[in-house]
This record gives structure tokens, sequence and C-alpha cells, in this order.
């Protein structure tokens, strides 16, 4: 092992990187969790190495080493596992979700980003960021709309959304943008291509006001939830977390409306939206 070349960063270098793990911990004759004792983390996180669902940060990689004996492979090649176009704080997420099999996301204040237009991304983007070059909005709006080419496939992932009403409500973009974004939406629903809840102001306090979740469910690795906030955000393996939010999401689906009601209403909220754009 430590012998061997360097991993090729272009050829998906993650999923190589968990080959390796996977080979290297196999040959010490360790198990996930006995691996994960050492490291101080869980087996499932050692596991989600090994598929390539989580990134490989430095200070892991150096505990690879030393317990695998193979000199500095993993500190030399995490870097080009890591590499990312998308925020640090949402890389390890957004690259999770590329190989999740289901998808659950509750959103309480915008369109959840595998659903939006590039307008809307660009209107929401520059919210963020309203000093930033056009250049490094571009780059992330180019980034997330690459993102929502996972709804090509007409079998996976499954995409189950909950939407707050007050993301429908919150003008991002101006009235011509969120009809437009609207439209998007209901088209995919049409399509049968997503599963799309609307939760309306009516349905009172609920069990998520306190922010936004996106539970992952993989194949070959243990599902993750994912919270972000401001400039931030984390992913959870823990089971015991993962089970509280996965029944936190069940209860919000039987507050929201119903997927026929909630298209009715986003529709009929995207004419209202071109109505004041033609006649402001």
């Amino acid at each position: 092992m430590a012998g061997q070349k360097d991993l090729d960063p272009s050829s998906s270098p993650r999923a190589l990187l968990g080959a390796e793990l996977r080979h290297a911990r196999e040959k010490a004759g360790l198990s996930q969790d006995e691996l994960g004792q050492r490291l101080f983390v869980s087996g499932s996180f050692i596991g989600q190495l090994e598929a390539g669902t989580r990134r490989m940060l430095p200070e892991y990689a150096r505990m690879l080493d030393l317990e695998l004996g193979t000199g500095d492979f993993f500190t030399r090649n995490c870097g080009a596992a890591a590499k990312s176009k998308y925020p640090e704080h949402f890389a390890e997420a957004a690259e999770a979700e590329a190989s999740a099999t289901e998808i659950r996301q509750y959103s309480t204040m915008l369109i959840p980003g595998l659903l939006q237009t590039p307008e809307y991304a660009r209107a929401v983007f520059r919210a963020y960021q309203p000093t930033a070059t056009d250049d490094v909005i571009e780059e992330l709006v180019t980034a997330r709309i690459e993102r929502t080419q996972l709804l090509d496939d007409p079998t996976a992932p499954l995409l189950w959304a909950i939407v707050d009403e007050a993301a429908l409500r919150r003008v991002s973009g101006g009235p011509a943008v969120m009809a437009a974004a609207l439209h998007h939406v209901a088209d995919l629903m049409r399509r049968n291509r997503v599963i799309v809840q609307v939760l309306p102001f009516d349905a009172g306090a609920h069990p998520a006001m306190q922010g936004s979740i996106k539970l992952m469910d993989f194949e070959d690795a243990p599902p993750l939830v994912y919270f972000e906030g401001v400039g931030t955000g984390r992913l959870e393996d823990d089971p015991s977390t993962v089970r509280h939010h996965r029944l936190t999401y069940e209860l919000l689906a039987a507050c929201a409306l119903s997927p026929e009601k909630s298209l009715a209403l986003i529709e009929a909220m995207a004419q209202d939206y071109e109505h004041v754009e033609q006649h402001p």
C-alpha cells in the first residue's frame, strides 16, 4: 500500500480512496466497528468513507495511515478526494446527495436546491453574497444547477420534498422569477419525477420549526441526516439521531397538504405571480 501511486483525481477519487480503505482495513483484519473505535468514530462512519458518501478529512487520513500501516498514502491522497466546487459547509452533503437512492427534505425559507431554476438560484446567491462578483455568483449557480441533473434519471433517486408555504410566498428575484420557479416545480411533479408537499401556514406549530432537514438513504451505506444554517452545515450518521429526524419528517408529511392539493396550490401561486408581473 505504501508504495502505491497517488490516486488519479479525474477518476472519482473519493470512490477510489474508499475502495483502498476497505482493502487496507480487511488486510489488517479489522471490522468497520473495530477500526472506528481506534479513530473514535462509529463503524458506520468507516462504512461511509469506504462507500464514498463521506469525505476523508486530513485528521482521519493521518490516523488511518497510522492504524493501518499505509505509510502516508491516505494523507497524500485525501486532498484530491476532498476537492469540491461547493461551499465548504455544504460540500460533503452535496456529494453524498449524488449517490443517495432516496432524499427527503424539509425546506423552511426557500425552494430546495434540486428544484431550483437558474434565475431563482441566482437571486438566492446574490442575496447571500451581495458584494460578490458576477463570476463568483455564476460559479455558484452553475454548481447548483448541475446538481439538478440527478433528476434526469427517471428512476433514481426518490426525491420527496416538503416545502413551507413561506418559501413559496417569499418573492426571490421578482414575480417573473417566482412564476417560472413554481411552474418548474409543478412540471417536475406532473412528470412524476418528484413528490412535493406544501406545509401551509394554517398547519400551525410543527416539529421542525427550528430549521430545515435533509435525510439521505444509500444502497450500500448507512443513512445520513443533514442540518444547515447560515454559512454552516453538518452531517450526522448516529442511528438514533437519524431515526428521530425521520419521525420528525413523517410528522411534517402528516401536517402538510397532499401532493395533489400541493400541486394545485403551487400552480395557482405561479399564476398569481404571472398576474402581478403583467399588471404591476
